[in-house]
């Protein structure tokens, strides 16, 4: 009952407080002296009760506060009779303890949605019979029977079939994985595929989702409370100014001097100016997306130097999309693609979901197949316009053409996963997928560093070549692949005791490691739920730059905060002095004292504003520009792929269809792409001067625009002396193949640089299509 009444006691002793002293007010006006000396003691007394225990408390911890002063303050008004004085101390302090409980009152970490998704029951197969039974009734090589979307509920070995399996609860990883007979399953693991049966090998209390759930506790468990602002400046505000209170009580002989001294050291600078500056801090982060669950966490995160993050779903999107369309000669990419969602449409792997919402962003029209039938681990097939569609793995006996070949180097070099289309039996085309990174998540890499943070870690249950190509990108500092849960938490904990380390995730296997670093932040717009319940901060919008504006704001309201509070001790030292020498009574002093608290809380407030240094907001016709550039962007990429398709068709043949392609591709150039480009030139860079703070910082920009430029005049020529000739002349070949290819890299690379830069200035909660794409190439 205790905890049930615990978050009002602050606010009924503010009310408490507050209306002794209003009532004693207003006997004082009305004559009635004695009655008015009695409520103000009567609100001193109500204080000076828990404000003992507080400091009881504080001891207990191995604390000295601040409220010990407060304590000392109200007792001695109380004994020379400065009810008043004692009064106007408990309404300041009732005030800052309320404001201090508001800001650092900690939510529930209770990692409820990891319980919620445990497995209760398993079923279990004796000869013919399958029956269900409890988790605890489960014994090692007991056979249990896997159904699809079934969470795996123990350790085991497959021992029927091969198994199709979501492990993103563990691995972070959105790309299912397939299991042959014989390998081995961890629980927590979400069946994807068919039935298939699995030999126990371990119980429940000693497979690895359990010992997920522990490790979550224990290192929730080992996070310490954070010290209160007030009370790490309380060691050397306290000593003093009982120092100064002693020495005017020897020096005068009078106790009132004594007490005036402790009233005017009542460290209400220091109890309001943390709180106010801190729930300013958590409303200006919430406005922007971030809920923080307890002053403590801003506060942290406002000095934090290590950075730890997970890689899917954090640093990138957290699914696959489609980056290429690779057909077969003879065959086009465009009707590959719709070919292969029209079949996927029925399929709930994840693969399949990129391929159809590829193709209808494309604009693509499916058809329904029919006679479906899915196979797992190996894809679907279906009947589609008369034709016999296949599309999912390989085996290598299959890929024995060129084109094959060429497309699984691709797939390899781009450490993608490639998904294959056949039709009537024959491979006719291939899809290669990559998880790809968040557009904001380089600049945001570049923002944490210029906020303090000197070391960014990866974390990822991922290969060592995509993480390391992640890592590389983003400037990271190290970078640690084939993480299980408990290699995560063990990472966290070693940089936890080098620094202040923040770890931000998104998925339940991070639910540990948040736990276990100084701040756990989550990504939680996806329903990440067992991560936020395990973190101190949420992302409630999918956007990894949300991180860096909690870093601004909680270093401002740090900043903000410290700097009232030490105002605040100045101007109650100036009091200390001018009270020990005589000239300010207790209630004069207590006046003053308020006065002071005035001006410290309106200081504080100042957070709620943001740093006024903080990169200016575009306005709404320059933000419009930015999404009508960014809109241009996503539908230009699709026609890159155009280019180097030229180039590889110069590169098998010098015919007619090679100075076709040529001339197509002019028409890209001089139709599209360089009018896009003229328009930001002109239009968009000098409207982002002034957010940027510089006209310069877009001069790298227009360098390469005039290269772009450059390129294209050169095609431009190259074709029309090959249109004179009949052909692409052999001395044309070299420098057309450079221009080409040249042309290729340096948009490709020109539009990330943009995005980048300045797509992301731009306040979107869900930007259209984030996802890198490129048209097919062959």
């Amino acid at each position: 009952m205790r905890d049930r009444y615990r978050p009002h006691l602050e606010p009924a002793l503010v009310v408490a407080t507050v209306a002794a002293l209003g009532a004693g007010g207003i006997a004082w006006l009305l004559g009635a002296h004695a009655t008015a000396e009695y409520c103000w003691a009567a609100g001193t007394a109500i204080a000076i009760v828990p404000a003992v225990v507080w400091v009881l408390v504080a001891l207990r911890h191995g604390r000295l506060g601040v409220d010990l002063i407060a304590v000392l303050a109200l007792g001695g008004t109380l004994l020379v009779g400065e009810y008043l004085a004692g009064a106007l101390i408990a309404v300041m302090l009732a005030g800052g303890r309320a404001l201090d409980a508001a800001a650092t009152r900690r939510a529930s970490h209770d990692l409820r949605a990891l319980l919620e998704r445990a497995p209760r029951f398993a079923r279990r197969r004796i000869g013919d019979h399958v029956q269900t039974v409890g988790l605890a009734d489960v014994c090692v090589d007991d056979v249990l029977v896997i159904s699809p979307g079934d969470v795996v509920p123990v350790d085991g070995r497959i021992v029927d079939a091969p198994a199709v399996l979501d492990e993103s609860a563990l691995t972070g990883e959105s790309v299912h994985v397939e299991r042959a007979v014989g390998d081995s399953v961890r629980s927590g693991v979400v069946n994807a595929g068919g039935v298939f049966e699995l030999r126990a090998g371990a119980t429940a209390d000693e497979s690895t989702y359990a010992g997920i759930v522990r490790l979550a506790e224990q290192a929730s468990a080992e996070s310490s409370p954070v010290v209160r602002l007030a009370d790490r400046y309380a060691a050397y505000f306290l000593p003093l100014a009982l120092v100064v209170a002693g020495t005017a009580w020897l020096a005068s002989g009078s106790a009132v001097r004594a007490v005036a001294v402790l009233v005017v050291a009542t460290p209400c600078p220091l109890l309001l100016a943390a709180p106010v500056a801190i729930v300013s801090g958590l409303s200006r982060a919430s406005r922007a997306g971030v809920v923080v669950r307890n002053g403590g966490a801003l506060e942290n995160l406002g000095h934090a130097t290590t950075l730890v993050m997970d890689k899917t779903g954090t640093l990138t999107m957290g699914r696959p999309a489609v980056t290429d369309v690779i057909a077969a000669p003879g065959a086009d990419a465009n009707d590959i693609l719709r070919v292969a969602a029209s079949v996927d449409q029925v399929s709930p792997h994840v693969l399949a979901e990129a391929i159809v919402a590829e193709a209808l962003a494309r604009g693509e029209t499916l058809s329904l197949p029919s006679d479906a039938a899915e196979e797992p681990g190996r894809g679907i097939t279906a009947t589609l316009d008369g034709r016999r569609v296949a599309v999912g793995k390989l085996t290598d006996d299959r890929v024995t053409a060129v084109w094959a070949q060429g497309a699984m180097n691709q797939a390899r070099l781009d450490n993608a996963a490639i998904s294959w289309v056949c039709i009537d039996g024959e491979p006719t085309g291939a899809i290669l997928l990559h998880d790809p990174l968040r557009r904001q998540a380089p600049r945001t890499m570049r923002r944490l560093r210029r906020a303090g943070f000197d070391r960014l870690v990866m974390l990822t249950g991922d290969r060592l070549e995509p993480a390391r190509e992640v890592g590389t990108v983003l400037g990271l500092d190290e970078v640690y692949a084939h993480q299980t849960p408990a290699d995560k938490v063990a990472a966290v904990r070693a940089e936890r005791e080098r620094a202040v380390t923040v770890m931000v995730g998104d998925g339940i296997n991070d639910a540990p490691a948040l736990a276990a670093a100084t701040v756990g932040v989550a990504m939680g717009a996806r329903g990440a739920t067992a991560s936020s319940e395990a973190a101190d901060i949420v992302l409630t919008t999918d956007r990894l730059d949300r991180l860096a504006d909690a870093m601004d704001i909680a270093r401002w309201s740090r900043r903000i905060a410290v700097q009232s509070a030490g105002v605040g001790m100045a101007l109650s030292l100036l009091a200390m002095s001018i009270a020990a020498l005589g000239w300010l009574p207790p209630a004069p002093g207590a006046l003053l004292q308020e006065a002071i608290d005035v001006a410290v809380i309106l200081n504080a407030l100042r957070a709620l504003r943001g740093d006024p240094r903080a990169q200016e907001r575009l306005t709404a016709d320059t933000e419009e520009m930015v999404q009508r550039f960014s809109a241009e962007h996503d539908e230009l990429r699709d026609s890159l792929g155009q280019i180097r398709a030229a180039a590889d068709l110069l590169v098998s043949t010098a015919d007619g269809t090679a100075l076709q392609s040529l001339s197509q591709v002019q028409e890209l150039l001089t139709e599209r792409i360089l009018p896009h480009e003229r328009a930001e030139e002109s239009t968009l860079y000098p409207a982002l001067a002034a957010p940027l703070h510089s006209s310069e910082a877009t001069a790298t920009m227009s360098r390469t625009h005039a290269e772009i430029q450059r390129l294209c005049d050169r095609v431009g020529e190259h074709l029309r002396l090959a249109q004179a000739a009949g052909g692409v002349q052999p001395q044309q070949r070299d420098d057309v193949l450079a221009c080409l290819y040249g042309l290729y890299a340096l948009l490709r690379l020109h539009f990330v640089q943009e995005e980048e830069n300045y797509f992301t200035l731009v306040d979107e909660d869900a930007p259209q299509r984030e996802r890198p794409r490129t048209a097919p190439s062959h």
